[in-house]
């Protein structure tokens, strides 16, 4: 069989990273979080203390640092100009701004690229929020990967809970759904459903179950593992 590449695009905190990597683990293939990359731009944005409304400068900024996605032991880890930031892009500061950020269009323009020539060879899976609309258009699988507000903050929530035990569920649920909005009204590249995405709405599935999903629609579509 072929190698194909798998487009996962999806609202924030569906689980579109966890997913993404364990399929890629299944198919052997490499996994590539786009969200990472708009998060380390946001990480080195803050760093700098830019203000928000500089979009020149932290077009510039994007445009002058190094980003790598490596494998590691604990999952994907995210460098910036040589520093892990894995766990940094993560936090709630870099969350509440990556939106607007993500929305700059020489970011958008300058991390594309870079995506679309980790993809050249296909093999790929990538998640994001518009992977299967405009970074690869031509993926041969593309997913559309969702879960309601509540059910996505519960998950975020578990994940942040013990390292930072401050936060609410219900700020979460707000952060969520005003991320939704702010994704899907953006000029640029907003958060909408590839035509021929298949719609995979996770709220009442396990881990395993999406991924098995995931496998499914690979087969029906390219014929893998047939």
């Amino acid at each position: 069989m072929e190698p194909f590449n798998i487009a996962i695009d999806g609202p924030a905190g569906a689980g579109k990273s966890t997913i993404a990597r364990l399929v890629a683990e299944r198919l052997g293939f490499i996994y590539v979080d786009t969200g990472a990359m708009y998060r380390a731009v946001t990480w080195k944005v803050l760093q700098l203390n830019l203000p928000s409304e500089q979009m020149e400068q932290i077009g510039h900024t994007a445009e002058m640092m190094q980003i790598e996605l490596k494998r590691g032991n604990a999952g994907q880890q995210v460098f910036v100009d040589g520093a892990d930031v894995t766990n940094e892009i993560r936090l709630p500061a870099v969350t509440n701004l990556v939106s607007h950020v993500a929305s700059i269009g020489r970011v958008r323009e300058l991390l594309v690229h870079k995506q679309q020539q980790m993809a050249t060879s296909k093999g790929v899976v990538m998640d994001g929020r518009d992977i299967g609309t405009h970074v690869l258009p031509d993926a041969e699988v593309k997913i559309f990967l969702t879960a309601s507000v509540r059910e996505r903050a519960e998950r975020r929530f578990r994940e942040l809970t013990q390292s930072h035990p401050e936060l609410k569920l219900e700020t979460l649920e707000a952060d969520i759904a005003r991320r939704d909005k702010l994704d899907q009204e953006r000029e640029i590249s907003p958060l909408v459903r590839a035509e021929d995405a298949v719609l995979l709405d996770s709220t009442s599935m396990g881990i395993n179950e999406v991924v098995d999903s995931i496998l499914q629609i690979c087969r029906n579509k390219v014929g893998w593992g047939i």
